[in-house]
C-alpha cells in the first residue's frame, strides 16, 4: 500500500503547507510545470518523487525529468504527462498510444483545473490535480492524495491549499 500526493503546476512555488502534505505521503508525483527545480529538489529531500516536465520548464528540468513517465505502482499501471487532455479529447500526440496501451491511471496537469473522471472507453481513471502554485488563472490552489493498494486506487481526497 502506498500513499500518494499528486500535484502539478507549481510554477516555482513551494511552501510549508505543500510540504506538510509531502511529509504525510509515501511518494510524491508531480505532473509538470515545475518552474524552478528548487521545488523538486526540496521534495526529493523528503520523499521519493516521480515527475514529468511541462511546457514552461527549462532545459535543466527537461534533462532531469521525462515528458512521459510510465511505471507500475503496486499493481496499477500509471502514465503521467503534462499536456494530456481529457477522455474523448486526449492530446493528439498520445491518442494512438492511449488506444493501444492504456494505463489503469492516467495523470496530467496543464489546465490548472482539478478534475477526476473515469474514462469508460479506455477503462482507466483520469486525474488532474489542478495547480498547487500561485501563477495562472485558477483561484484555489489544489492537490490530490490517494492510496494505491495492490490493484486498487482508493481513499481519494481533494486538498485545497488555499487561495493564491
Amino acid at each position: 500500500m502506498k500513499k500518494i500526493l499528486l500535484l502539478s503546476d507549481t510554477h516555482s512555488h513551494i511552501d510549508d503547507t505543500i510540504l506538510k502534505y509531502v511529509n504525510q505521503a509515501d511518494e510524491v508525483w508531480h505532473a509538470g510545470d515545475i518552474g524552478d527545480l528548487h521545488v523538486t529538489d526540496t521534495i526529493k529531500k523528503l520523499k521519493p518523487l516521480r515527475c514529468v516536465y511541462g511546457n514552461i520548464d527549462d532545459a535543466k528540468a527537461r534533462l532531469e525529468f521525462p515528458l512521459h513517465n510510465r511505471f507500475m505502482c503496486e499493481n496499477v499501471s500509471v502514465w503521467i504527462t503534462h499536456i494530456g487532455g481529457y477522455p474523448g479529447k486526449y492530446n493528439p500526440a498520445i491518442r494512438e498510444e492511449m488506444a493501444l496501451n492504456p494505463p489503469k491511471l492516467f495523470i496530467c496537469g496543464h489546465s490548472h483545473i482539478l478534475k477526476v473522471m473515469f474514462d469508460k472507453k479506455n477503462n482507466l481513471l483520469h486525474m488532474n490535480p489542478g495547480a498547487a502554485g500561485k501563477s495562472g488563472f485558477h483561484q484555489m490552489r489544489t492537490m490530490l492524495r490517494f492510496v494505491i493498494d495492490d490493484d486498487k486506487i482508493k481513499d481519494l481526497e481533494i486538498i485545497e491549499i488555499g487561495k493564491k
